[in-house]
C-alpha cells in the first residue's frame, strides 16, 4: 500500500477510535439545570456517550445504570416520585460527570402551536386595560416571584446539546418577557389549584400552518371516511411537513410529560380547510402520543377566536369558514382525553388575528385541566355544549350539557345568534328562550323546523353563557362531518 495512503488509513482508524472511547456525557439540551421532572410518572433521562460506556443517573436517593449502545445512545428511567418543591441534584456519570442543580418534580406540560401560543409575556402592555373575560392579571412581569414555576422556550437552531446545561428558568423577569403568555398564565393558575412545583415548555411557531409539527411520512395516508369515500393524501397540501416537528418537537422527545396544550389553526383556516384539518390534528394527536409512548395523554386545544376571514384577497371564503372550521378542529373530540375550550367572546375587533386576552385562555386551559386531568370535577371549565335537539310542535327544543350552575344571557337580553330552518335549509334568525338547561329557538318564518344552527358565522359573538361566565359553544344540528369522520 502507498505509504501516504497507509498513514492515512492509520490516522482516520486512530480518530475513530479515540473520538468513540473517550466521548464525554452529553445530554439534550431539554435535560438542564432547573427543571422540573414529571411526577407520579417514570421520567426518562437520555444522552449519548461513547458507545459500551457505562452511565449512571442518581436522582432523590435513587440510581439507575446503563450502557451506551453500539451508536452511543444511552437511556434510563428514574422510578416515579412524588411532588417536591426542594431543589436537588442530579448526578450523570460516564467518563465525564454532569451534575444538574434546582431541580423540582411536579406537574409538566408542553405548549404548541402558531402566533396566538407564542404570543409573548412581553405584550402584556398591549392589553393591560382589556375588560373581557376574567378580571386582567397583575403586572407579572414586574411581580411575578413564584421560583417553582420553570420555563423553557424551545427554539428553533437552539435545541443542539451545550456543555452549559441552560435552557430552563424560573419563570421571574427577563426569562418570562418571550415566554408563551398562554403557557404561562395556564402555569400560574394550575400552580394554585394544585400546590406543586409547575414546568412549562412552549414550542410554537407565528404564522406555521399544521403540517410542520407532524412528521413528515405520518402525512402519507389517504384518509376514508365512514362512508367509503377515500381523500387525497394528506402530503398532497405540502406545508412543509415535519419541518418544526424535527427541529423543536422530536429533540423533547421523550422528556416526560403531563399533557400537550395546542392553539394553532388560523393558517389552515386561511386555506379554506374542514375534514381535511380534523384528520391532520387527529394524525397529530396520536403520533405525538406514540412519540411519547403515552396513548392516554391528554391534549387540550383552543378553538381560534372570532376573525373576518372572508375579508381575505387570497382566497374566496365564506363568512361560514370559521365555524366550519370550529367543527373540523371538534372531531378531534372523538379520540379519548382530549378536550376544547372556546374564546368567542375574547375578542375586541374581528379584525385582530391575535385577540390579547391570553391570560384568559391560559385560565380557561387550566380550569380544563384541573377538571378532566386532576379530577376536581367540581370546576366548570366550559360554556354550554349542544348535546342533541328536538323537535318540539314548530319549535326545536336543544338540551346542552356543561350548564355549570345554570343557563344565562351575559346582558339579560335575548340570547343572539340562533338561526333555525326548515327542509328546506334556509335558515333565518330564530327566537331563543332559556327553560332549565335546554333553549327554545323558534320563527314564525318557519312553521316545520328542521334544523338550528348557533354561532353559525365568523363575527358571532354571543351573549349566552353558563352562569360561570364561559361562552356557549358554536354548532349546527345539520353537521355533516360527524357521522362521516373515523
Amino acid at each position: 500500500m502507498n505509504p501516504k495512503k497507509l498513514l492515512l488509513l492509520t490516522l482516520s482508524i486512530f480518530i475513530f477510535f479515540t473520538s468513540n472511547t473517550f466521548a464525554e456525557v452529553t445530554l439534550p439540551k431539554i435535560l438542564g439545570h432547573n427543571m422540573v421532572l414529571q411526577r407520579h410518572k417514570k421520567f426518562a433521562i437520555w444522552g449519548t456517550a461513547a458507545p459500551a460506556e457505562k452511565i449512571s443517573v442518581a436522582f432523590a436517593g435513587q440510581t439507575k445504570t446503563t450502557v451506551a449502545d453500539k451508536s452511543g445512545k444511552w437511556s434510563v428511567k428514574l422510578s416515579p416520585m412524588k411532588a417536591s418543591f426542594t431543589p436537588r441534584e442530579m448526578t450523570i456519570k460516564g467518563i465525564n460527570t454532569i451534575v444538574l442543580k434546582n431541580i423540582l418534580v411536579g406537574e409538566v406540560w408542553l405548549c404548541s402551536g402558531q402566533s396566538n401560543m407564542e404570543y409573548a409575556m412581553r405584550k402584556y402592555s398591549k392589553f393591560q386595560t382589556a375588560v373581557k373575560g376574567n378580571k386582567p392579571p397583575e403586572d407579572d412581569l414586574n411581580t411575578a416571584n413564584n421560583t417553582n414555576i420553570r420555563i423553557f422556550l424551545d427554539r428553533r437552531k437552539y435545541m443542539a446539546p451545550s456543555p452549559e446545561h441552560l435552557g430552563w428558568d424560573t419563570a421571574i423577569g427577563r426569562p418570562l418577557v418571550d415566554f408563551s403568555a398562554v403557557g404561562y398564565y395556564f402555569a400560574k393558575d394550575l400552580y394554585a389549584r394544585l400546590n406543586v412545583p409547575i414546568g412549562m415548555i412552549s414550542a410554537a411557531v407565528p404564522g406555521s400552518r399544521i403540517e410542520p409539527w407532524i412528521q413528515a411520512s405520518k402525512l402519507e395516508f389517504e384518509p376514508k371516511l365512514k362512508n367509503g369515500k377515500i381523500l387525497d393524501k394528506l402530503s398532497t397540501d405540502d406545508g412543509d411537513a415535519g419541518k418544526f416537528y424535527d427541529t423543536m418537537i422530536q429533540p423533547l422527545i421523550p422528556y416526560t410529560l403531563k399533557g400537550i396544550l395546542w392553539y394553532q389553526g388560523e393558517s389552515n383556516c386561511f386555506l379554506n380547510e374542514n375534514i381535511r384539518y380534523a384528520y391532520k390534528l387527529k394524525t397529530l394527536i396520536e403520533s405525538w402520543r406514540n412519540d411519547w409512548k403515552d396513548k392516554k395523554m391528554p391534549f387540550y386545544f383552543v378553538q381560534i377566536a372570532p376573525y373576518n376571514y372572508s375579508a381575505s384577497k387570497d382566497r374566496p371564503l365564506t363568512a361560514e369558514q370559521l365555524p366550519e372550521f370550529w367543527e373540523a378542529q371538534k372531531l378531534a373530540l372523538h379520540l379519548k382525553n382530549t378536550n376544547t375550550i372556546a374564546i368567542t367572546d375574547l375578542v375586541d375587533s374581528i379584525a385582530d388575528l391575535h385577540p390579547g386576552y391570553k391570560w384568559e385562555v391560559g385560565r380557561r386551559l387550566s380550569l380544563l385541566a384541573a377538571n378532566k386531568t386532576y379530577g376536581q370535577t367540581d370546576v366548570v371549565y366550559s360554556g354550554p355544549t349542544y348535546e342533541k335537539m328536538k323537535i318540539v310542535n314548530n319549535s326545536i327544543e336543544v338540551t346542552f350539557s356543561n350548564i355549570g350552575s345554570g343557563l344565562s344571557s351575559r346582558n339579560g337580553k335575548p340570547l343572539s345568534w340562533f338561526t333555525i330552518a326548515g327542509a328546506n335549509g334556509k335558515f333565518v334568525p330564530a327566537k331563543a328562550e332559556i327553560n332549565g338547561n335546554k333553549v327554545i329557538v323558534s320563527a314564525p318564518e318557519v312553521q316545520h323546523p328542521y334544523s338550528v344552527r348557533f354561532g353559525w358565522n365568523e363575527t358571532a359573538q354571543s351573549n349566552f353563557i353558563n352562569k360561570e361566565g364561559l361562552p356557549a359553544v358554536p354548532f349546527r344540528s345539520d353537521n355533516p362531518w360527524d357521522k362521516l369522520f373515523k
